[in-house]
């Protein structure tokens, strides 16, 4: 199958990259344009001489859609990515020194458990009864809420006609709650809720069909691409360059060109380059662009303003001079005011009092993400999003975050004067997130995934209000993560080439 058909494609991260790829191997002419002089958007590289980043992403998580993307595109992801699966999924700190390893080792599992729940054979069979919840959850999930796009409600319930489907996802009901049906520690509670702040929700607030991201720790385990995360976008884009996709970096659009007709015509660039397509798909936030690249629209401006947004973060990037080798691969250090600290973050929008957080050291599993005998440190602090109607003092919220992560792990880990060992420092928050890469009020995650903007509720890939618009991205339809705006890419390629009278590389 070919076409003529000329689409831009706005910003090269893991969306625009992974729809460029398919939409250039089914012979559209396509050409990818991105505002920074590097790809990859959340997913890039940060460097300090040897010591090696992820600027966002580094939980290599549902490997199968990962495979399954590739093999659309007719490769094997094994010939593209050196992908490196972690030993052990995390070290959970608590809040009184105590700590759990979870794994997807099942034996070794229920033993850090049982420390927690009590040895017996109740124990085993709750965790047994919690990972057949979740993986319900994570067929069901993956098979309706992934790989289907919804344009309206009438979609949602024919897709669901079966409405034992609804109740078996619990869809009225929380992460947490569901949890506690089947665990009575407070310890392990945590350990197993903590997973929503990937989407950058509460597990308090978010659909207990999320629990499907335990199961792909417990099931497939926890990975990473050796190189960083980056090299997932990479091979994409090599992969559209193999089939013809131009990719051009410092060319940020200054706004999408729409007709009398409300058919979008081009772009604009900063520069007052015009550049004529057939088809844009946009990869930029989507609230931001609605509300900056697009003319003025009532649901734009309910986007920008009535929709809920995912929590922003203040992320230091530390460069140590020696190993810490009481920090494992992936850390994570809750507060003892668990459920207080998610509200502080999404119901007053700012740094907890004390803060929970996430520490990845990549050198732990990838000896070239560090100089030799030193360790390269990531640590993601949840906060509130940019909010002008509440005062938010982003420096300040940096310094007491900084102090906290520091004593933290001087306290639970049992380092001594772990600040000298930091010899070079960069910070992103949600300030640098919303002036780098576009999102909208600094949200890292784009738009929240509240029952009310699921499915139909969430905007759709492809675009009810201009012709021959798309989007891919994490505001989109299915959601956030990088799998699931993989999906996104999947369901846009296939509704362009259904709307251009094309063939698809692969039904969903």
């Amino acid at each position: 199958m070919t076409s003529n058909k000329k689409v831009i494609v706005i910003g090269a991260g893991v969306g625009g990259t992974a729809i460029a790829a398919r939409l250039a191997k089914d012979g559209f002419n396509v050409t990818v344009l991105e505002k920074n002089s590097f790809g990859g958007g959340r997913c890039s590289i940060l460097r300090n001489g040897e010591h090696r980043f992820d600027q966002g992403p580094s939980l290599y998580l549902l490997p199968k859609l990962f495979q399954e993307f590739f093999e659309d595109l007719g490769e094997n992801i094994n010939d593209h990515i050196d992908l490196l699966k972690c030993p052990s999924n995390y070290k959970v700190h608590f809040h009184d020194g105590k700590y759990i390893h979870l794994t997807s080792d099942l034996p070794k599992l229920i033993t850090e458990i049982e420390r927690f729940e009590g040895k017996g054979e109740q124990t085993s069979q709750n965790l047994l009864n919690f990972i057949q919840e979740s993986y319900t959850h994570y067929n069901l999930g993956i098979e309706f809420g992934l790989k289907n796009g919804y344009s309206n409600i009438f979609d949602v319930i024919k897709k669901f006609e079966q409405l034992p489907a609804l109740f078996k996802v619990h869809i009225l009901e929380t992460v947490f709650g569901r949890i506690c049906k089947y665990f009575s520690s407070d310890y392990i509670r945590r350990a197993f809720t903590f997973q929503t702040m990937y989407m950058g929700n509460s597990p308090f607030e978010a659909p207990a069909v999320y629990s499907l991201l335990q199961c792909t720790e417990i099931i497939d385990g926890i990975w990473y691409p050796k190189g960083g995360f980056y090299e997932v976008v990479k091979a994409l884009e090599n992969i559209a360059i193999k089939h013809g996709a131009k990719f051009k970096y410092d060319a940020p659009v200054l706004k999408i060109n729409v007709d009398v007709d409300y058919k979008v015509t081009g772009v604009t660039l900063e520069d007052e380059t015009v550049l004529n397509a057939d088809l844009i798909v946009c990869n930029a936030d989507t609230v931001y662009a609605y509300n900056r690249l697009l003319p003025w629209t009532e649901y734009g401006m309910k986007l920008g303003n009535k929709f809920e947004l995912t929590a922003s973060t203040i992320s230091f990037y530390w460069s140590l001079s020696k190993q810490v080798l009481e920090l494992d691969t992936h850390n994570i250090f809750l507060a003892k005011a668990y459920k207080e600290s998610f509200d502080e973050i999404f119901k007053e929008f700012r740094l907890p009092s004390e803060p929970s957080f996430y520490i990845h050291v990549p050198n732990r599993i990838d000896e070239t993400a560090a100089p030799v005998n030193k360790d390269t440190l990531v640590v993601l602090v949840p906060v509130g999003h940019v909010n002008n109607l509440v005062s938010q003092n982003f420096d300040e919220w940096i310094k007491r975050a900084r102090n906290a992560v520091i004593t933290t792990i001087e306290e639970r880990c049992k380092v001594t004067n772990f600040e000298q060992l930091i010899e070079h420092e960069m910070i992103n928050d949600p300030r640098s997130w919303k002036e780098k890469f576009n999102l909208w009020k600094g949200s890292a995650l784009g738009l929240s995934h509240i029952i009310t903007q699921m499915l139909c509720f969430r905007p759709s890939t492809r675009c009810k209000i201009f012709k021959n618009l798309y989007f891919v991205g994490a505001s989109t339809q299915p959601g956030t993560g990088v799998p699931v705006v993989l999906c996104s890419a999947k369901l846009a390629a296939n509704q362009i080439n259904e709307d251009q009278h094309c063939k698809t590389n692969k039904p969903l």
